[in-house]
């Protein structure tokens, strides 16, 4: 009898599913970006020990005044200050360098100009100031405007600005401008508001053009006294005329304001600090714009307008 296990025939064997390899398209390359907007650091040279950085230097932004950029659409880069003893010294990076990567500087407020910075000595120790911050600061304003790229001074920034260009500053109001009204209190800080009134046939003007005069936050005892050259006043206090606003009118955009428009968000009765922030970026913009066509823009990409809040 045949052997019934030889007459079973084995299944057909299924033919091998073929393998579909698909192939990924390469990811699209942006052609645009965002404006990059270097901010000067602070400077905490005695950090509280609570805060565990024991003998460290601390190195800060103020996060309203980043958010205030951010808002718009742009990035916030902080630019370190590097002393000149450091290890790692910036021998391998220089400022020009630095300032090559960034599209425009806005300095923060924070503590007083050293008045050795504007040719004076300190009228009282409390007034000293800060004159690491002024060296480094005024060597990134210096390059910043060197290769054509906007500058906007927030408070100490202001008066930096007005510093760099050979003016001075009064160390302290009440002292040396008995008749001015209060620019700052403690303990009110940034809740202490005035009137400012714009200068007609200013650029300032063009940004408000529906109020000459409009409430800001005042948080300094110290002001511009003489102006630097070039520098222009684009607004004062209502009640003292104490300089509030001023502008550089050389060949790159460089402006000031005296109070801190990052503080003004949410607060209806204060001026509106938009039109400051997409004067300043839509400089910046069409000074990158003007670097690409020319060849001396490193990033091909086109920036981007900054936003509008609201659109």
């Amino acid at each position: 009898m045949p052997n019934s296990a030889a007459l079973t025939k084995s299944p057909a064997a299924k033919p091998a599913k073929a393998t579909v390899v698909r192939r990924r398209e390469p990811a699209a390359v942006p052609t645009d970006r965002a404006l990059r907007i270097g901010v000067s650091a602070r400077l905490l040279h005695q950090a509280p020990q609570e805060l565990g950085f024991r003998n460290k230097i601390l190195q800060y932004i103020e996060q309203s005044l980043a958010h205030w950029i951010m808002e718009h659409g742009a990035v916030a880069f902080m630019v370190p200050a590097v002393a000149h003893d450091s290890k790692h010294a910036a021998r391998h990076l220089k400022v020009e360098q630095v300032v090559q990567e960034l599209d425009a500087l806005v300095l923060q407020g924070g503590a007083d100009v050293a008045p050795q910075s504007y040719g004076q000595t300190p009228m009282d120790p409390r007034w000293q100031g800060d004159v690491v911050r002024d060296r480094y600061e005024l060597a990134l304003l210096r390059t910043f405007l060197a290769q054509k790229k906007p500058v906007l001074g927030v408070c100490r920034g202001a008066q930096l600005l007005n510093v760099a260009f050979g003016g001075t500053l009064y160390q302290d109001i009440p002292t040396q401008c008995p008749a001015a009204h209060a620019h700052v209190d403690t303990d009110l800080y940034d809740q202490l508001e005035h009137d400012v009134t714009f200068l007609q046939g200013t650029a300032l003007t063009k940004l408000y053009p529906n109020a000459s005069q409009l409430r800001v936050t005042s948080i300094h005892h110290q002001a511009v006294a003489e102006l630097g050259k070039g520098v222009v006043v684009e607004a004062v206090s209502t009640l003292d005329g104490m300089v509030e606003a001023i502008r550089w009118t050389g060949g790159t955009y460089a402006r000031g304001v005296q109070w801190h428009p990052e503080f003004h968000h949410g607060r209806d009765a204060l001026a509106d600090s938009s039109p400051i922030m997409l004067d300043f970026l839509e400089a910046s913009r069409a000074a990158a714009l003007e670097r690409l066509a020319s060849g001396h823009e490193p990033d091909p990409r086109t920036p981007r307008a900054p936003l509008r809040l609201g659109a």
